[in-house]
């Protein structure tokens, strides 16, 4: 490093946000367009801000980032201009950093050494920001290029899944010179990362473009395909000498006993973020839509902001967020969640700042309904929050309030896998949690059937998708050939540190 107190003088800086104003009206990414100039200078400044700690927390696999990426030697390589060189660290250690550097909340900021003292000037190294741009000018400069497999194996996997898990598995199996099929059941590939994530975090061109990547290097996609229905398991264990299970936990959780939940207008909030997204490919106008409504969200995590930013961008009339939790702390509390841990405290997305309103410690006790069957107001309460044997107790407390709503979303999480033909042929039956288990080589009870990401893990961060997915694609190797030089950044029992 230049300068080791750095730190001290160069003042945080992230990335600049397109005007409220402007970017509720499309579905551009928020941030600020920059030249690329501009964009290398200020990054570079960023990137000296970072001192090189002996101990580097931020990429620690348990505190910061589980892909294990070389953070301070691509920031120092950035320092000194050198971004082709940074490059090849980044993407030694992550398939895909274009996505991480839009969607990830970034572990490894809240683990870096200068989150110790969050000030205005000192505050962690902006990781994220510095990783996208490095991604972002590898693709722009041309750098990023296919890699085919220099050997042929001869050995077939199938990939059931083409999301952040998959997709990694399947680019590291090809690189190892295995035939991968990978096997989507909707009509594009992405899995959430496609009708997930809005358009406003992360373009779709960003995924369509490592896709082509992929493509090139030799592996097979099918889209519209289901495995289990559309090609069945026998016919599976006919063709492929090893599967991947990468189907995510798409099983949405909802609150089916809530009085008035079958009226017209209460959905959960994937079906509202899918259909907003394919009309974003476009497919026409979305089938679900916030214009002219109120809306409120039940929901107050990453997939509720979500859906607050996409009705501001469709035209709702009001937005509300509801949260039974207490409000959190906007500074961390070091003697609940001391660092490295991930801090337990209040996290605003750009969404945020688009509008709307944010509830806590209330819960919806009633939807009410017009003559036409459809929803127009909540009954709410003030409710305190409890646990016995483990179980989450909800308890109104105060006086109920009726809020106009004319579309409701349920963003309250995810209860696990799919089930279906896929997993009942397999033999395979969801756990407690309603994730698939495996041994420490990430293979199921299914001989030959592996399982990472989301399915194995239950609803988590992309991040962690793709180190699971670069893990169990070095076991299948392991498996098919004998040995395996692929990386295995994470154990299957991994764990994020945290304060229990």
């Amino acid at each position: 490093m230049a300068d080791p107190q750095g730190f001290l003088h160069i003042v945080k800086k992230e990335a600049r946000k397109r005007p409220v104003a402007e970017r509720v009206h499309d579905w551009h990414e928020v941030y600020a367009p920059q030249s690329p100039a501009e964009r290398a200078a200020e990054v570079s400044e960023q990137a000296a801000r970072c001192m090189d700690c002996g101990i580097p927390f931020c990429h620690s696999g348990s505190a910061g980032c589980p892909l294990g990426n070389l953070i301070p030697e691509w920031n120092d390589l950035v320092r000194r201009g050198r971004w082709s060189a940074a490059s090849e660290r980044l993407h030694a250690t992550n398939n895909f950093p274009e996505f991480t550097g839009r969607v990830c909340p970034a572990p490894c900021e809240s683990a870096c050494v200068l989150a110790l003292a969050d000030t205005h000037t000192t505050g962690s190294v902006t990781i994220k920001r510095i990783e996208q741009a490095i991604a972002d000018v590898a693709w722009e400069s041309g750098s990023v290029v296919p890699k085919p497999p220099m050997i042929a194996t001869g050995r077939k996997v199938a990939v059931v899944g083409s999301g952040p898990a998959g997709l990694a598995a399947a680019q590291q199996l090809t690189r190892a010179g295995h035939d991968v099929t990978v096997y989507e059941r909707d009509d594009r590939l992405g899995g959430l990362l496609r009708y997930g994530i809005p358009e406003f975090k992360m373009e779709k061109a960003i995924l369509d473009q490592r896709l082509m990547q992929m493509r090139a290097e030799g592996t097979h996609f099918v889209t519209d395909c289901e495995v289990g229905v559309d090609l069945t398991v026998e016919q599976m264990r006919e063709n492929f000498d090893a599967v991947v299970l990468a189907i995510g936990a798409l099983r949405g959780r909802d609150n089916t006993t809530v009085e008035g939940r079958e009226l017209n207008g209460i959905h959960l909030a994937m079906e509202h973020l899918v259909t907003s997204n394919k009309e974003c490919e476009g497919d026409g106008p979305a089938t679900i839509t916030a214009k002219g409504k109120h809306v409120v969200i039940i929901g107050g995590g990453d997939t509720g902001a979500d859906c607050l930013g996409t009705a501001h961008r469709q035209g709702a009339l009001s937005v509300t967020q509801l949260d039974y939790n207490p409000e959190l702390p906007t500074e961390r509390d070091e003697a609940a969640t001391p660092w490295p841990a991930w801090p337990m405290v209040l996290r605003t997305s750009p969404a945020h700042a688009e509008g709307g309103v944010r509830r806590y410690q209330v819960a919806v006790q009633r939807f009410l309904g017009d003559e036409n069957g459809n929803v127009r107001s909540m009954v709410l309460a003030e409710v305190r929050v409890t646990r016995e044997d483990g179980k989450r107790i909800i308890t109104p407390v105060g006086e109920e309030i009726e809020l106009p709503c004319e579309l409701a979303l349920f963003a309250i999480g995810f209860e696990g896998v799919d089930l279906g033909p896929l997993l009942d042929d397999y033999g395979l039956s969801p756990t407690r949690r309603g994730s698939l288990s495996c041994g420490p080589d990430w293979q199921t009870t299914a001989p030959g059937v592996f399982v990472c990401g989301d399915a194995h893990r239950g609803a988590s961060l992309v991040v962690w998708a793709i180190a699971e997915g670069r893990s169990a694609a070095h076991a299948v190797d392991v498996y098919l050939t004998g040995a395996s030089d692929l990386p295995s950044p994470v154990h299957p029992t991994a764990l994020p540190l945290a304060v229990v």
